[in-house]
């Protein structure tokens, strides 16, 4: 399966509340759009792995994607080297994105921006045809380098390159993010309360794409920054 744009996040959930309006608006756009996990978030103090998986099953249904998988890598202690560089080429390869989103280049979970970075090497690297790696067929994969690599902005402020217009799907992504039933806005239920579960959170997540849609002149926005410059051929595409 082609995709036209993959999501490489480091914990379910990281893909909807970073970038959730965006994917909406693709797939509204009649892109196909998938998410490739790179772990189960199970350091998570609130939840279970089993029970995140079922919540991102749910999200992926609301928000339409074409394809989701779980690489299983270890939650905190994964690293930018060549033992986990290859499930994320081959996952490059496999689904063969134009554009790839990713996680914040640096954010206050290390996870974040190690997976910001383990994944941008990971499809630089899969363009090279001397990495092989097979498919689940047992078959080799051809070389395939995204076109472009953009980055979530995250829990730490980041000045954006760019910014997408969310506002017709606000609704989408909010409930895509609710789908996290154990993560986030949640009532004093025994589990330690964590940095993102209060309600207050949510005003922050919130609050933060108001401050990018406002930017642009929009309700609603999310913000993205990239490795390189965009390059364009006709102004009139921008506004």
């Amino acid at each position: 399966m082609k995709l036209d744009i993959l999501v490489l996040a480091s914990h379910p959930d990281d893909a909807e509340l970073c970038a959730g309006g965006t994917i909406a608006a693709a797939i509204a756009q009649g892109k196909k759009v998938g998410v490739v996990d790179l772990t189960r978030g199970e350091l998570g103090s609130r939840g279970t792995p089993e029970t995140r998986a079922r919540e991102a099953q749910a999200a992926s249904e609301l928000l339409g994607l074409s394809v989701r998988v779980n690489l299983g890598l270890s939650d905190g202690f994964f690293r930018n080297d060549r033992e986990h560089q290859l499930p994320i080429i081959q996952a490059v390869r496999r689904y063969q994105p134009d554009i790839v989103l990713c996680n914040a280049i640096h954010d206050r979970h290390p996870d974040h921006g190690r997976g910001s970075q383990l994944a941008s090497e990971a499809c630089f690297l899969s363009g090279l045809k001397m990495i092989e790696t097979l498919g689940e067929d047992g078959q080799p994969q051809a070389a395939w380098r995204p076109a472009r690599v953009y980055h979530f902005i995250q829990d730490r402020y980041l000045k954006p390159d760019f910014v997408v217009d969310i506002s017709a799907h606000w609704e989408t992504k909010r409930a895509s993010v609710a789908a996290y039933g154990s993560q986030f806005n949640v009532a004093a239920d025994g589990q330690p309360h964590t940095h993102i579960s209060s309600p207050e959170f949510w005003h922050f997540v919130e609050a933060r794409a108001r401050e990018f849609g406002h930017a642009i002149g929009v309700e609603f926005g999310e913000g993205f920054t990239v490795e390189r410059p965009i390059g364009v051929r006709d102004l009139a595409g921008w506004f």
